[in-house]
């Protein structure tokens, strides 16, 4: 059976590459590189997060795209072929929900696949609910799951969720 291959996207920040490394551990791939501007973090990914891993009977490989739009000669890249989207956001930080818009058009745009929203630190501040940010972000509510990216089993029920959303359209399209 040929490896799923999902993409996890989102603004600078989002838990990308937490996320990678809560699901991958050890295993995870990451292209980090001290910031060059003032991201809020000291380091940003600059190429890719990348890892393999089994959820359920399928082997899934995860790309984690960077969130920075000087890279974004990257995003379209790493789509390329990918079986599902889960794009994350930082729920403490609202001013970046304009530019999750842009990023999220984009990518459903060229790369028409199913897709969920994560919505992370939501234990910091004053942080969005996932409700508040299906509205701002115009998505059906159960296309947006609050999660911390930094727990491996928030992590994988998301994935598993993806998964799971991506082989049922994919059926239904194999169906038509």
């Amino acid at each position: 059976m040929e490896p799923l291959k999902v993409l996890v996207a989102g603004p600078v920040g989002a838990g990308k590459t937490a996320l990678a490394k809560s699901l991958l551990g050890e295993e995870a791939l990451t292209t980090e590189a001290k910031a060059s501007e003032d991201l809020g973090k000291e380091t940003t990914t600059v190429a890719l997060d990348f890892g393999t891993l089994a959820v359920g009977p399928y082997r899934v490989h995860l790309f984690g795209v960077p969130g920075q739009e000087r890279f974004d000669f990257m995003w379209d890249v790493l789509a390329e072929g990918a079986l599902g989207l889960l794009f994350l956001v930082a729920g403490d930080r609202p001013h970046h929900l304009p530019e999750a818009r842009r990023m999220l058009d984009y990518f459903l745009s060229r790369h028409p696949v199913p897709y969920l929203v994560g919505v992370t630190r939501l234990d910091l501040g004053r942080a969005w609910t996932p409700g508040e940010v299906a509205l701002y972000l115009r998505l059906p509510e159960e296309r947006v799951m609050g999660l911390d990216a930094r727990k491996r089993e928030e992590a994988f029920r998301a994935l598993a969720r993806l998964v799971e959303l991506a082989l049922c359209t994919r059926q239904n399209l194999h169906r038509a």
